[in-house]
C-alpha cells in the first residue's frame, strides 16, 4: 500500500499555494494523467469532486470530498472509485518569504492488479505530479529571482516508503 509524506519549501505564499492546490477544476490543465474533472458541489469549506483519471488504456473515476481550511490545510477523503481508502492531507505554512507545503497520501486499490501496479510506478508518478504543482506555481505565480529579496529556493524532504 503506496503512503508518502514530504515537506516542500516553496518561493509563494501559503495563501496561492492553498489557492493553487484548492482549484480542483483546473487539475486536467495540467496535472499528469487527470483527463477530466466534475465539480459535484463547492463552498468555501468543502468540496466533492470527480476526478477521471487514464494510464496506458486504464481509465478511472475517483470521487472525493475535500475539507477546505482557508490557506492553512486541505484534507481528501476518498467516496468512490477503485480504491479501498484515500487520505491525503496538503498543509500550507508561512516560512520568510515563502512557505513550507506538507504533503501526505495513504492509499490502497481494491483490486490486487492495480495495487501491484500502483506499486511498481508509485515513486515515478508522485514526482511527476508534485513537479507538476511545482510548474503550475511557477506558471501563476512566476519564478523569484536572486535579485527578488527571496531567500527560498524550491528545496525539499521527503519520506516514502510502502506498507507491507
Amino acid at each position: 500500500m503506496p503512503r508518502h509524506s514530504e515537506t516542500r519549501r516553496l518561493p509563494y505564499s501559503a495563501e496561492q499555494m492553498f489557492d493553487l492546490v484548492a482549484d480542483v477544476g483546473r487539475y486536467a490543465e495540467f496535472l499528469p494523467w487527470v483527463s477530466a474533472i466534475r465539480i459535484r458541489s463547492d463552498n468555501e469549506t468543502e468540496m466533492v469532486a470527480d476526478m477521471i483519471v487514464g494510464f496506458k488504456g486504464l481509465r478511472e473515476t475517483f470521487t472525493s470530498k475535500v475539507d477546505k481550511e482557508r490557506s492553512r490545510h486541505l484534507h481528501v477523503d476518498y467516496l468512490d472509485g477503485p480504491l479501498r481508502y484515500l487520505r491525503n492531507d496538503w498543509e500550507f505554512r508561512p516560512d520568510g518569504n515563502g512557505c513550507l507545503v506538507d504533503f501526505s497520501v495513504d492509499f490502497a486499490f481494491k483490486n490486487r492488479v492495480f495495487e501491484m501496479l500502483a506499486g511498481q510506478v508509485f515513486g515515478a508518478a508522485l514526482r511527476r505530479m508534485i513537479g507538476a504543482f511545482e510548474e503550475r506555481a511557477a506558471a501563476l505565480y512566476g519564478v523569484p529571482t536572486p535579485d527578488s529579496g527571496s531567500g527560498v529556493t524550491g528545496s525539499r524532504s521527503s519520506s516514502a516508503h510502502k506498507a507491507a
